[in-house]
């Protein structure tokens, strides 16, 4: 994709209108230091990253301990150690709360979230998650933002030029194109 970045660049495209981005950080750095594009970050998880994990570690700690104190409560002769049961749930809750808590906040520390970014640029999720599986995958991909002086298209062919693909015209054909071939 050097190929393609320094081709927008010769066309007029500004450094601060072109990113790209790839899960190779080595590579990553390597292609920001030949072309001079900064690479993009992933939208960072935040407080949402940890918020998920507290709220999954809740209903964790209650599904283990819910089932035991109805055990409880049903058999007759363990009906006494039911307030011991509560007292179970609570800190089911409370253990499940920090643990996920924890693991939000860790899963939040990964570089972002490039889903959500892609989003933010109006992608549909399905195209954004097929994009994802790309990164995943390998694969580098390039973010040309609009210019006054330039028009969208002349991106769009230079991308193709350089064996880009559209991944609206292989999402739902079992595996993307990328998948196959390589650019």
């Amino acid at each position: 994709m050097k190929v393609a970045l320094d081709a927008l660049l010769d066309r007029g495209y500004h450094r601060d209108n072109l990113g790209f981005t790839m899960l190779d950080v080595v590579a990553e750095n390597e292609l920001a230091a030949e072309t001079g594009v900064s690479p993009e970050e992933g939208a960072p998880a935040g407080s949402s990253s940890v918020l998920r994990g507290m709220g999954i570690g809740v209903l964790g700690g209650l599904a283990v301990t819910v089932p035991v104190w109805i055990i409880l409560l049903i058999i007759p002769t363990t009906r006494i150690y039911a307030d011991g049961g509560l007292l179970g749930m609570l800190f089911g809750v409370l253990g499940g709360a920090g643990m996920g808590g924890l693991f939000g906040a860790l899963a939040g520390t990964d570089g972002g979230d490039y889903v959500k970014l892609m989003r933010q640029f109006g992608m549909p999720a399905r195209v954004a998650e097929g994009y994802y599986q790309s990164l995943k995958d390998g694969h580098i991909l390039v973010f040309a933002r609009g210019q006054e002086d330039l028009k969208g298209d002349d991106a769009v062919k230079i991308f193709k030029n350089n064996g880009a693909l559209d991944m609206d015209s292989v999402i739902g054909s079992g595996r993307l194109n990328s998948q196959r071939t390589t650019h």
